[in-house]
């Protein structure tokens, strides 16, 4: 049984509403490619919200670069994320979705910086919108 999210669309609504590499991501489960996204290298004060909802995800103060190709982030709005175990590609990762529409964000990892959380959120850049604090 699929779980139930508070933002329900049918996939022709999402399809309507999403561009097609944004309906990939957030939808199904894609990735970008790393280094494309244009939120790989953005570090302007702001938050990010899911381009699925609008749901905030993260702040800015919580962004780093990692180097991986993706935007990074050491921390989540509390409650704004599920995470689902995702042993596709024969790996074991922690998928990292919208609470609020289940859109596919990316991953969550232990190897971000030890000084904060020393988790490493890797992120799709099409999967996230931007807005930004004066």
């Amino acid at each position: 049984m699929e779980k139930k999210y508070s933002v329900d669309k049918t996939d022709q609504e999402w399809k309507q509403q999403l561009s097609a590499e944004e309906y990939y991501v957030l939808r199904q489960k894609g990735t970008e490619r790393p280094y494309t996204g244009k939120f790989d290298l953005h570090f302007e004060n702001g938050d990010y919200h899911c381009k699925g909802c609008n749901a905030k995800l993260f702040e800015s103060e919580h962004k780093f670069e990692s180097g991986c190709g993706w935007p990074s982030f050491d921390q989540a709005v509390e409650g704004a994320i599920e995470y689902i175990r995702d042993t596709s590609h024969g790996m074991l990762r922690t998928e990292t979705v919208c609470a609020n529409c289940g859109g596919h964000l990316g991953h969550v990892f232990n190897d971000g910086p030890k000084a904060t959380t020393g988790q490493r959120y890797c992120i799709n850049s099409v999967s996230i919108d931007f807005d930004p604090k004066e």
